[in-house]
């Protein structure tokens, strides 16, 4: 039988089984298109201080900024369109992003977009160009709004930052 490791990670490696069912959506990015809410939504499947798991759902139109990430990023579109720059990624493509990497900006097709997304740590976005992104959003006319609040899982690292609107 399992046991779950000690908080220095030793100890039987666990076994776990998630279904997404039993996970919520949370909304974690909004922006206003006009007189309509945009937004993300994650389920966060996993989330310690080793690994995140997500299933996103993008709407259609989302705009995400020019970034990379603290650690190495897997994206796999399950559904929808999603262009990354200027490179369609219909569903069926998978995106590797290896720390140091950026892309984007990211834009939801037609339908939205849904993306499995793991990260192999810190999952910290860290910002390209914000002035060009901001300069897309008032060319498209969308208005950034203050990240949503959400409950972060009780297994997500504490790493100072989780007031901070740190994502696009």
């Amino acid at each position: 039988m399992a046991g779950p490791a000690d908080e220095s990670g030793a100890g039987t490696p666990r076994l776990a089984f998630i279904h997404q069912d039993d996970v919520p959506w949370t909304e974690v990015i909004a922006q206003m298109h006009g007189e309509k809410r945009v937004s993300v939504h994650e389920k966060f499947l996993e989330w310690n201080a080793k690994r995140m798991v997500v299933v996103g759902r993008y709407d259609p139109h989302m705009v995400i900024e020019r970034h990379g990430h603290a650690s190495d990023h897997l994206v796999f579109v399950l559904e929808g369109d999603l262009t990354v720059g200027e490179r369609p990624c219909p569903a069926g493509t998978l995106i590797v992003l290896e720390v140091g990497a950026k892309f984007g900006p990211l834009i939801a097709g037609e339908r939205g977009c849904l993306l499995f997304e793991t990260w192999f740590g810190d999952p910290r976005p860290v910002p390209d160009d914000k002035e060009a992104y901001y300069a897309l959003l008032r060319e498209r006319s969308i208005v950034r709004l203050p990240n949503p609040k959400f409950d972060r899982p009780q297994a997500a690292p504490r790493r100072g930052h989780e007031n901070k609107d740190l994502f696009s």
